[in-house]
């Protein structure tokens, strides 16, 4: 990478709908792009902005699809991680140093072999098959799936549950309105099914089991399979 001056750090802001992203050019030349606030500001915490982004398409639909049938994950929810770590900005690195769309820390990406952290291609095959073990490690429950993507597994693992991060809890509710195409609440209740059956591409596509399950459990909030 080209130098754009010996011992001069250079910073670039540049506002953009999921906030701002931010390029460094550290001393030794190395550039790094970052977003700031990302989508915690802005339209991404706007839930009827994000429930449009449901099943959002991309130049990345091949790769998505090809490694969620590979591991079994609904390619629904894939993007849906995706819209909420990087709004599809393989480019993107937060503050705490995840990279790539779907955000992976250097920790994950070492551990699924993930060389290239801003290679589409190597990213979403990382991210899905961490997204795929954190669905069996919690019996395909979305919401903690989703947190221990966010905060780690052993956060939730510590705390039987969602931790009580308002970041985590946060993402969890924009990540399942991006899934749903619908604006999420807490008080849920899943009555997801394995992976390995047949897949629930949209949130609220199937028409009979959400007036079984608020028969069942009224004010119960029915979260669909996946």
């Amino acid at each position: 990478m080209r130098m754009i001056g010996a011992g001069v750090a250079v910073l670039m802001v540049a506002t953009v709908a999921s906030g701002d992203v931010r390029l460094k050019v550290q001393k030794d030349g190395k550039k790094i792009i970052y977003n700031v606030g990302g989508m915690s500001s802005g339209k991404g915490t706007d839930y009827n902005w994000l429930a449009k982004r449901h099943d959002r398409r991309s130049k990345y639909d091949a790769i998505i699809e090809r490694y969620a049938k590979k591991y079994r994950v609904d390619p629904v929810l894939v993007r849906a991680v995706i819209q909420v770590e990087s709004d599809f900005n393989p480019l993107c690195v937060s503050h705490k140093g995840a990279r790539g769309l779907m955000q992976l820390i250097p920790e994950t990406a070492r551990r699924y072999g993930v060389t290239e952290l801003h290679d589409p291609d190597q990213n979403i095959h990382g991210g899905i098959r961490y997204l795929a073990d954190l669905l069996d490690m919690f019996n395909d429950d979305l919401s903690r799936a989703l947190a221990a993507y966010n905060a780690g597994e052993g956060a939730v693992q510590k705390h039987g549950g969602i931790p009580p991060y308002d970041e985590t809890t946060e993402y969890v509710h924009r990540a399942l309105t991006v899934y749903y195409g619908r604006p999420y609440g807490g008080g849920a209740v899943s009555f997801s099914g394995r992976r390995g059956g047949a897949k629930l591409r949209g949130g609220f596509g199937a028409s009979l089991v959400p007036p079984i399950a608020a028969t069942l459990l009224p004010g119960a909030r029915y979260l669909g399979t996946n």
